[in-house]
């Protein structure tokens, strides 16, 4: 386990989460990056972004052996409107065929629930 900010445990969690329908960023989908959804479901529970705390983009190389890089994941550091800082990512290219619709995933969880 990491620590996040404010001397937070960081929780590893590599599960799939789901945007709430009409939620992306329609402006970053029109250049082409997917939007951000500002809310989605994971284990049956609603999350709400309520800010970003940092974006990055991860690059890797061509998986047919060109010397090319491609951009493989959009990252966000976000925090919930319940008060979790939350690592998720976007994945460009599915992982397998039988996952070829899971593209969010949540990465790290850190911080208590506000209730």
């Amino acid at each position: 386990m990491a620590s996040a900010g404010n001397n937070m445990v960081e929780r590893f969690a590599s599960e799939p989460i789901i945007p709430v329908a009409g939620s992306c960023d329609a402006a970053a989908m029109t250049r082409g990056e997917p939007g951000l959804p500002s809310g989605f479901i994971w284990r049956g529970k609603r999350y709400e972004v309520a800010g970003v705390i940092q974006a990055w983009k991860e690059s890797g190389p061509c998986r047919s052996c060109s010397a090319e890089s491609y951009l493989r994941k959009h990252w966000w550091r976000i925090r919930t409107g319940n008060g979790l800082e939350m690592t998720i990512y976007f994945e460009r290219q599915p992982r397998s065929k039988r996952q070829d619709k899971t593209r969010w995933w949540l990465y790290t969880v850190a911080g208590k629930e506000k209730q």
